[in-house]
């Protein structure tokens, strides 16, 4: 059987994405408020608050509660990457590897040999597991995407 993320990363697992390198590349080390980020990159803060909720279990982000509140990076960009975010929110690639192994072959798909999708899910671990927000942050910067902490810089003399 082939598993969701094989196909297509599910809306948690891009809100994850999304919410984690905004606050990477937004926040300038300072707490964000999950409606901040929501507004941002167009989340429903709930939603946001679920999903950062497992992304903090996971030690990925860290919470502060009170005036000057909301969320921090509990690592650095450079030590989190796109398979930790997408194993906080979904859960280790390895037991989709040997779902797919015990899954008997033809009950739900007949479309290919057995041995195919832990390999192809290895793989996209892999890949995922070689990008770090860093490297988001990084190409983001190259490719010109304003970052948002510069529209809330207010100067006072």
């Amino acid at each position: 059987m082939i598993g969701r993320r094989m196909r297509t990363l599910s809306s948690q697992v891009r809100y994850a994405i999304c919410g984690i390198f905004d606050l990477a590349y937004n926040a300038d080390l300072e707490p964000v408020q999950l409606r901040v980020i929501g507004e941002r990159q167009n989340i429903p803060p709930r939603y946001l608050e679920q999903i950062f909720q497992r992304l903090r279990r996971a030690g990925l982000v860290a919470g502060k509660r009170g005036p000057g509140g909301g969320y921090t990076l509990a690592r650095g960009t450079s030590e989190i990457t796109l398979r930790d975010v997408v194993e906080a929110v979904e859960g280790p690639f390895e037991e989709e590897a040997r779902g797919a192994d015990d899954a008997p072959s033809g009950d739900d798909c007949a479309c290919g040999p057995d041995f195919l999708w832990p390999s192809l899910a290895a793989r996209f671990a892999s890949l995922l597991e070689e990008t770090t927000i860093e490297d988001l942050c990084q190409e983001s910067a190259r490719r010109g995407i304003k970052r948002a902490s510069a529209e809330y810089l207010t100067y006072q003399i």
